[in-house]
């Protein structure tokens, strides 16, 4: 098979950030359609340019197995503890046909061998996520099943049925959940469903777990954090596509299951790939703390707006002495700035939420669990992991501002600020989701923004006009290419990418330029003990040398997600895909009514700028467009359109057409395969996500999983 040819990768049907369907690399990769899961032979690369690991990479990872506290068996002792069994099976298949997930895909992680290729701390958290199966928290009580989703899926023993705690991100891996707790326990019916908080991985399975017309007759309750449906919409949507193509490189999109390329998500292995959903909660917790009893089982939440999610909440069992910590509190310091984009997390506030739990439930717990990572046992444990984390965020808040104040700039700390060595020598407090490097520098663009006070840096060229001049002053294209190679040579990979970096810019069609960069990407990659960060170097690394992929738009969200969003939002975002340059000159009012739901609109275009306003009605509007809100979902959706609803008398234009055509004849349909690297872009043009202007579009729903 043509080598070149089989580089080639084509993305299909891309969900909740990290699903990839074919794929083939030098004829070793096998995947299933629509599917994510690509692999290679761990023997050896998966690329034919791909690079084996450096003297000084493994170097590098010889001294941490030397430094690190592996002794420290604890964390493994814990996350075995309670095991009751593992399914016959490692694939769970989705309603598609596709394979949704495969927790065989990262079998070599279980083979006894280490990888220089991976940083050994990384290897160690690897292996730590490979739990699969069903196990016991709490005697009689508290069950999880892992490894079957990037979260957890939590089971407490009601006195009549199962209250599940996060339900995954598909319905096909939380049913499969559901049903091997049935098969091993005893069937019991589900009585309620908590969504920790507003990421896709804490409750995009619910329908694999209970059906919709249960909760609307009131036989099963879903509780969730007060803000919960705002958020699980709104976080991603504003800036989705951008983000979408962003965790191309975050979440190693484009990587196979291999030790050169994906080995692990950090809060696990990865997500899957089947069908999403959401089913309102019958029950918002708005309270500091509430205090609940679900089919005889009391409850004290917690809630922790801000924290790893701008709506979560921790949860007390005051009867069973156990601690759910949802994704506070895990087996990494977290993002507080998660490299796909996001707003920037507080670490401050994240760190007293979790000092009023030490207080509050740390003293007596004996048991904690979350959604993602193993439980601690005991108290003594228990406070060590807490106080250890809590330190872990208020450190970063504290000396990156510590340093700021002595003149530190955003440009600077991440090579500036380190982890306490108390800290560094326990594993509770390692930055596998985040990293120090891009952690440190998010806490100083939450208070300072990203300007450094340098006025050079205020107003600076693009990267494509400044690297010409760069390239011209040291001396043309051969002498930094000489000189990257001498630097890659000496193991300076990061000042190899300063210059080298500076030269794809100007030159971006000199692929000998972009392979050596990607050289020195792809051990910078081999080095970093962050997933996220591992991730980015080698998926640019992979750009770099093959170019970004071209194929089928990703799949969005589903119905359930367009329905959630509020039409304010939906909007605000039209006003995003506005072609300013197709508007200037035009104005309109247009007046819209969703009888339904009692809603009225004003969407007004001025300045080549839309704008709407709720609860509003133009005295002398252009037009007025009179739809329910049920209807308009439908549109929203892709399922039908304006003129369809127009034909069946679903929808009303009283007025002028024109500013309806206008409008539709200026929104832009986003697409996640533009160019980040210079020179990596695909030669066919990015397909459309939409087939009507109209129609939301799916990925720029998606919602965060981390």
């Amino acid at each position: 098979m043509d080598k070149d040819k089989c580089m080639k990768i084509e993305l299909r049907h891309i969900c909740a950030v990290s699903t990839l369907g074919f794929a083939c690399f030098a004829g070793l990769a096998s995947a299933a359609g629509g599917g994510a899961i690509v692999t290679a032979d761990p023997s050896k690369h998966f690329d034919p340019k791909g690079k084996e690991p450096s003297t000084f990479t493994i170097e590098l990872q010889n001294g941490l197995r030397k430094t690190l506290p592996f002794q420290d068996k604890r964390d493994f002792e814990e996350a075995r503890k309670g095991f009751i069994a593992a399914p016959t099976y490692k694939q769970i298949m989705a309603e598609a046909g596709n394979v949704a997930w495969d927790m065989g895909s990262y079998q070599f992680l279980l083979e006894g061998k280490d990888f220089n290729s991976v940083n050994p701390s990384l290897q160690r958290q690897a292996i730590l996520n490979m739990a699969y199966g069903l196990y016991e928290v709490l005697p009689d009580k508290i069950y999880q099943v892992r490894g079957f989703d990037l979260a957890n899926i939590t089971f407490i023993k009601g006195d009549t049925g199962w209250i599940i705690f996060d339900p995954l991100t598909a319905k096909e891996t939380a049913k499969a959940a559901l049903e091997f707790i049935n098969e091993k326990l005893g069937k019991r019916p589900v009585v309620a469903v908590v969504y920790s908080h507003s990421h896709l991985d804490h409750y995009g399975g619910v329908r694999g777990v209970i059906d919709e017309a249960d909760v609307k007759s009131g036989k099963v309750q879903v509780i969730a954090p007060v803000g919960f449906m705002q958020h699980a919409v709104t976080e991603n949507v504003y800036a989705g596509t951008a983000m979408m193509r962003r965790a191309f490189f975050q979440y190693g999109i484009l990587l196979p299951r291999s030790p050169y390329g994906h080995v692990d998500q950090s809060i696990g292995k990865n997500t899957a790939a089947g069908n999403t959903g959401l089913i309102e909660p019958t029950r918002f917790v708005e309270k500091d703390f509430e205090e609940l009893v679900v089919d005889g089982v009391r409850m004290e939440f917690q809630n922790t707006p801000g924290t790893e999610a701008p709506a979560e909440m921790n949860t007390w069992f005051p009867d069973l002495k156990a601690f759910w910590a949802a994704e506070n509190i895990t087996g990494t310091i977290h993002n507080i700035y998660t490299l796909r984009g996001a707003l920037v997390r507080d670490a401050l506030a994240w760190s007293k939420n979790i000092n009023v739990a030490v207080y509050r439930y740390g003293q007596t717990a004996e048991v904690m669990f979350a959604a993602h990572s193993w439980p601690r046992f005991g108290n003594e444990r228990i406070l060590e992991i807490m106080s250890t984390q809590r330190d872990g965020y208020a450190n970063l808040n504290n000396e990156v501002l510590h340093q700021a104040n002595k003149g530190v700039t955003i440009n600077e700390i991440q090579n500036v600020y380190k982890l306490p060595k108390s800290l560094q020598n326990q594993w509770a407090a390692h930055s596998y989701h985040g990293s120090e490097e891009h952690n440190s520098r998010a806490v100083i663009n939450r208070y300072l923004g990203y300007w450094d006070a340098n006025p050079a840096t205020l107003i600076p060229l693009s990267p494509k006009d400044s690297a010409p001049l760069y390239v011209e002053m040291m001396g043309g294209a051969r002498k930094i290419m000489a000189k990257g190679e001498q630097l890659i040579a000496q193991g300076k990979y990061r000042e190899a990418v300063e210059i080298l970096n500076k030269l794809v810019y100007a030159e971006p069609k000199n692929q000998s330029a972009k392979d050596l960069l990607a050289d020195a990407y792809e051990q910078i990659g081999y080095q970093k003990e962050s997933p996220s960060v591992r991730n980015s170097f080698l998926a640019g690394a992979y750009e770099l040398r093959h170019g970004i992929p071209g194929g089928v738009p990703p799949k969005g969200t589903g119905p359930d997600t367009i329905r959630a969003m509020t039409t304010d939002l939906w909007l605000d975002y039209m006003g995003i895909r506005l072609d300013s340059k197709k508007a200037e000159g035009i104005k309109f009012v247009i007046n819209l009514v969703t009888p339904d739901n009692g809603e009225k609109f004003v969407v007004e275009l001025r300045n080549s700028t839309l704008t709407n306003i709720k609860g509003q009605q133009a005295k002398n509007p252009d037009l007025t467009i009179t739809v329910n809100r049920t209807d308009l979902e439908s549109v929203m959706g892709g399922t039908a359109t304006f003129d369809d609803l127009l034909k069946s008398g679903k929808a009303r234009f009283d007025g002028d057409r024109k500013p309806f055509d206008q409008l539709r004849g200026m929104l832009v349909q986003f697409a996640p395969i533009f160019e980040i690297l210079p020179g990596t872009m695909a030669e066919k043009p990015a397909p459309k996500t939409a087939k009507d202007p109209f129609e939301q579009e799916r990925m720029s729903i998606q919602s965060a999983t981390d």
